[in-house]
């Protein structure tokens, strides 16, 4: 029997007043006015921040469990697919394999936030399994990729995060036992228990997972958590946990207070992946960015809302 999806296309009922705080990415927020809104063993290659327990009240009952550190091989089995991505020394974001070669994570990584400059492909790394200072597997980016809907401009709307999404495609694929790229599935309601392993500003050096946290609501291409994350969350997975397989449902692009309490952002998977791996099975040569664009009336959110930065 298929299970409903169970979609809001409307505007968010005014008992749900948003704030959005920030994008992600580590080194900006958006105020949201009420009503406006209109989360496997470790082979070693050689080479080469904590949010705490929340609960989310949305009227929906929903409670997040506690972050957990993942510091040891027992405790990252199973999730050294997840990494972090290191920006040019300028920060770091978290990236997720969905194949040997492409890592999927948000799209305003791909900026340094301060300049609005676009990082080259060549200034990017993804560390497989980081944790204590080494990595399961180490992969230089030869392309990255951005949705083409989405805008880097340092400051914008709620509906940049339903565009916020990127690939990276690695210089080599990685092929280790240990390390198995994750499915990914749109299919996620309202309710479902999802999972977040990400990193963060003050837990850098391994990733943390929060697996008892819920999808409070969606609209549109935007999932709407109760999972913690900070900055260096940006791309992280967010996980079903059907039937005993994670599949990744989501990506973490910001973070947000609702009703003063504080829920994570993420991109609907649906159609913006499918339009990513259109664009890069279109793309001839080897490129360093997105277009940077422009559009009129660009950084104007519905409801006067404005990204700010921290």
């Amino acid at each position: 029997m298929a299970r409903s999806r169970n979609r809001r296309t409307g505007p968010m009922p005014s008992r749900n007043p948003f704030r959005l705080l920030s994008m992600l990415a580590l080194g900006a927020g958006l105020a949201l006015a009420p009503g406006a809104l209109a989360p496997r063993a470790g082979a070693q290659e050689a080479g080469s921040q904590d949010a705490g327990s929340q609960d989310v009240g949305a009227g929906e009952g929903a409670a997040a469990g506690p972050l957990r550190e993942l510091d040891t091989a027992d405790d990252t089995r199973g999730w050294e697919a997840v990494g972090r991505i290191d920006l040019g020394g300028r920060g770091f974001c978290t990236g997720s394999l969905i194949a040997p070669d492409l890592v999927l994570t948000a799209a305003h990584c791909l900026y340094d936030k301060t300049s609005g400059a676009r990082f080259e492909a060549a200034q990017l790394k993804f560390l497989a399994g980081w944790r204590q200072g080494r990595a399961a597997a180490y992969r230089d980016v030869r392309r990255a990729i951005g949705h083409p809907d989405y805008v880097f401009t340092g400051s914008g709307a709620i509906d940049k995060v339903g565009h916020d999404l990127a690939l990276l495609e690695l210089a080599q694929p990685i092929r280790l036992p240990s390390i198995t790229p994750y499915e990914t599935d749109p299919h996620v309601a309202i309710g479902d228990r999802v999972a977040v392993v990400s990193y963060a500003l003050d837990r850098a050096e391994a990733p943390s997972l929060q697996d008892r946290c819920r999808v409070l609501d969606r609209q549109d291409a935007v999932l709407i958590t109760s999972c913690s994350v900070d900055f260096g969350s940006s791309g992280s997975p967010i996980f079903s946990l059907r039937d005993g397989v994670a599949r990744i449902v989501s990506v973490v692009s910001a973070k947000a207070e609702m009703e003063g309490r504080p829920v994570a952002l993420g991109t609907d998977l649906d159609a913006p992946l499918s339009t990513l791996k259109a664009e890069l099975a279109g793309t001839l040569y080897p490129v360093s960015g997105m277009v940077f664009r422009r559009g009129a009336g660009e950084g104007a959110a519905s409801g006067g809302a404005k990204f700010l930065r921290p």
